[in-house]
């Protein structure tokens, strides 16, 4: 009976053992939590600084709602986490910022910011095969290096720099017109696309300066301006430059109109400017633009924006939250955050967005991309039309 019993014993503890040896080994199997990392990258610290903290602040947005909404891909319940890198507007520091986010593993990138550091670093990330989303680098060569990994979700300079071009002929009736760019990849690439604008229009472009990205004495080039007496003074840059340039405009009485890309279409320059900005003598374009059920939609964006970070939209963080979005809709679809295998999915995605209808064409440009026509009055600025 006590050998039994002891039998008995020994069999109850093995069938035990066993069974939490099995429920060991399922544990083991099942699937865990995965973490993704995206990267951004804009300039976060110098002159544009206020730009490259509002596109980060659109991929913080999109990032926290995304984890909000418990996805699994593959399985696996998936948390993001964003790693932002500063680039400063800089080419050099842009390609290293790159590399250092291939070697933290991103999956996908949001940036960057500007077309001058956005080029050179597309090709480290093709190099990776790692997608790459730009919200807001303009120049018509980004798309058109033969890469498979680049997207834009913004018209670009081909579109906005013609139509301002026409605008300044055919709106403002501009018979003297000059222009200046700043060397850069965005503004000398904008500035070349409104000279053809008004070319195409019949206008004549008088004079044409240069300057840099970081000047802020622009006397010289402006005195020679004024010699040529211009209705119209185009700058292809940002809004650091664009508007200290209007109040030395001022000091030297060029009563110009002055015209610019997205750029200097930001509410900083209000600032930049001062009592330079006038009323409806600035004229702008933003790369972008919402018309119809999608004006509500970016009203109530711009709203929970301000209330969740702390401070108002200033030009492309909904581009960079819709990026965002678009790049984990493709891995959704793709039913993995492997860059090869979602890919594909990004390359055909159709996405309906805070910006509108989000598609990509061979080359990775937005679809039917628009442009919004600003100006400026009482201190602030003034949607006119959107260009589809």
């Amino acid at each position: 009976m006590f050998a039994t019993l002891v039998k008995a014993s020994v069999a109850k503890k093995v069938l035990l053992t066993s069974a939490a040896a099995i429920a060991v080994a399922v544990a083991g199997c099942a699937p865990k939590d995965s973490t993704v990392k995206i990267g951004h990258v804009g300039p976060l610290t110098g002159s544009i600084a206020h730009l490259g903290k509002d596109n980060e602040a659109g991929a913080k947005l999109a990032i926290a709602d995304l984890n909000k909404a418990d996805i699994k891909i593959d399985g696996k319940k998936v948390t993001f986490t964003l790693i932002s890198e500063d680039d400063g507007a800089d080419p050099k520091q842009g390609t290293a910022a790159a590399q250092k986010l291939v070697d933290a593993k991103v999956v996908g990138v949001i940036g960057h910011l500007n077309s001058g550091t956005t080029i050179p670093a597309s090709k480290i990330y093709s190099d990776a095969g790692i997608p790459q989303i730009s919200p807001s680098a303009t120049n018509p060569k980004y798309t058109q290096q033969g890469f498979k990994t680049t997207f834009r979700v913004v018209a670009n300079d081909a579109t906005l720099g013609g139509v301002l071009g026409k605008y300044a002929v055919n709106e403002l009736k501009g018979k003297s017109i000059a222009v200046i760019d700043d060397r850069t990849a965005y503004g000398q690439g904008v500035a070349d696309e409104f000279v053809k604008g008004v070319e195409a229009a019949g206008g004549k472009v008088v004079d044409r300066q240069f300057t840099t990205d970081k000047a802020t004495d622009f006397m010289s080039i402006l005195t020679a301006i004024r010699a040529k007496k211009p209705d119209v003074v185009f700058f292809g840059g940002m809004d650091a430059v664009g508007g200290p340039m209007l109040r030395q405009m001022d000091q030297l009485k060029i009563n110009a109109k002055f015209m610019g890309g997205d750029g200097i279409c930001t509410g900083e320059l209000i600032k930049l400017a001062d009592k330079s900005l006038g009323n409806n003598r600035v004229f702008c374009a933003e790369a972008g633009g919402v018309v119809g059920p999608y004006e509500k939609k970016m009203a109530d964006f711009k709203e929970r924006f301000k209330k969740e970070m702390g401070a108002d939209v200033n030009l492309y963080s909904p581009y960079v939250y819709d990026a965002v979005m678009v790049m984990v809709e493709a891995m959704k679809k793709a039913n993995s955050t492997d860059p090869k295998k979602y890919l594909p999915e990004l390359a055909k995605i159709q996405y309906d967005g805070v910006i509108g209808p989000i598609a990509f064409d061979d080359k990775g440009d937005i679809k039917g991309g628009t442009l919004t026509l600003f100006t400026y009055k009482d201190g602030k600025r003034e949607a006119l039309k959107v260009i589809q």
